[in-house]
């Protein structure tokens, strides 16, 4: 099938990511060989490739003509996407690309990459925040092994900084290594399990509530699904500031 980009991609029209002028139009869409179940497409305004949405960043031009990142793709004006990519959101600043895809003169900050990586963390810790006052997570080595056992898991958190052992006798029970975003298809027998360890035990701690936390899983829900996108995002953000 023939990838399709929303009526209001900001990118038509735009300037290469060089700056040298090529426009882009219908033409430059791709052949995709994605099922439309995947979800809507979006172009990337500093790489122009066109990738489902939830690999992307929204940004908004915002009152004062800076770009700020809308996380929830809920701010209102016209959207410009770029990819979760360290690389991509300093080359939109750096050749101006913001502007260009908006017609309109914005003055992106330099350390615009740094502040997503700090609102998205930010938000996936709320997230696991909502998902504790909901009732659909537990923390605890215990606790987690429980849920493991009863198929209730859809989200493993394991911190960063904690022991080694603990965090490979889960995984290995999750049927996942650590990663970010869930591994190999899911069977109805048993469903698959994203493995998040992107938090420190503290942040775990206070975004649940409790003093220390090393282990924590969360159960299928929408909260859940947010988490694994929001947290693939971070990862690919701070694999390319480790590059």
């Amino acid at each position: 099938m023939t990838a399709k980009v929303a009526a209001d991609d900001p990118n038509r029209g735009a300037m290469s990511p060089t700056g040298e002028g090529a426009a882009v139009d219908e033409a430059d869409l791709v052949a995709a060989d994605e099922p439309a179940a995947d979800g809507p497409l979006r172009r990337c305004i500093a790489t122009r490739e066109i990738r489902p949405k939830e690999e992307l960043l929204r940004f908004v031009a915002g009152p004062d003509k800076d770009v700020v990142p809308d996380l929830a793709g809920k701010l209102p004006g016209r959207g410009l996407w770029v990819s979760a990519d360290r690389a991509a959101i300093e080359l939109a600043v750096q050749k101006n690309l913001f502007a260009k895809a908006a017609k309109a003169p914005l003055r992106p900050a330099a350390g615009l990459a740094d502040e997503v990586v700090r609102l998205l963390k930010r938000r996936c810790l709320e997230l696991i925040g909502l998902a504790r006052g909901a009732g659909q997570a537990v923390a605890g080595y215990e606790k987690v092994d429980a849920w493991l056992e009863r198929g209730q898991v859809a989200v493993l958190l394991e911190a960063c900084d904690g022991a080694a052992d603990g965090k490979r006798r889960l995984a290995a029970k999750a049927g996942a290594p650590h990663i970010s975003k869930a591994p190999a298809a899911a069977t109805a027998e048993k469903p698959r399990i994203a493995v998040i360890d992107l938090f420190t035990a503290s942040e775990l701690a206070s975004a649940l509530g409790r003093e220390h936390v090393v282990h924590a899983a969360l159960s299928e829900g929408g909260l859940a699904r947010a988490l694994v996108t929001d947290a693939s995002r971070l990862k690919a953000l701070i694999a390319g500031h480790n590059n």
